[in-house]
């Protein structure tokens, strides 16, 4: 019996600031790390990583990506009208057809 390969996990839209939140939380507890140890291992303070989660404050970019870093996440930016855009479409948004 074989078993299938696991889902690679979908791509997230981020259409505001508090959207990272949720996200870098999920992924730091799918590596089953303490805020303490994800902070560490970022470079950024407890609470830097803990206003991030929760979506308050700002952070400046440095620090975002090194989180994002530590945790294996990636940043994309890309034109809207790219064709691998779609995939991350805001839900309940229909994409026109490209020709």
């Amino acid at each position: 019996m074989t078993s299938s390969p696991p889902a690679p996990p979908e791509l997230l839209r981020i259409t505001d600031a508090t959207a990272f939140g949720p996200a870098i939380r999920a992924r730091r507890r799918e590596q089953s790390l303490r805020i303490d140890d994800a902070a560490s291992l970022s470079g950024v303070s407890v609470d830097l990583l803990s206003r991030l989660e929760n979506g308050k404050g700002s952070v400046r970019l440095d620090k975002l990506m090194a989180v994002l870093d530590s945790l294996g996440l990636a940043l994309v930016l890309g034109p809207k009208d790219h064709p691998g855009m779609p995939s991350v479409a805001r839900p309940g948004v229909e994409r026109p057809e490209q020709p």
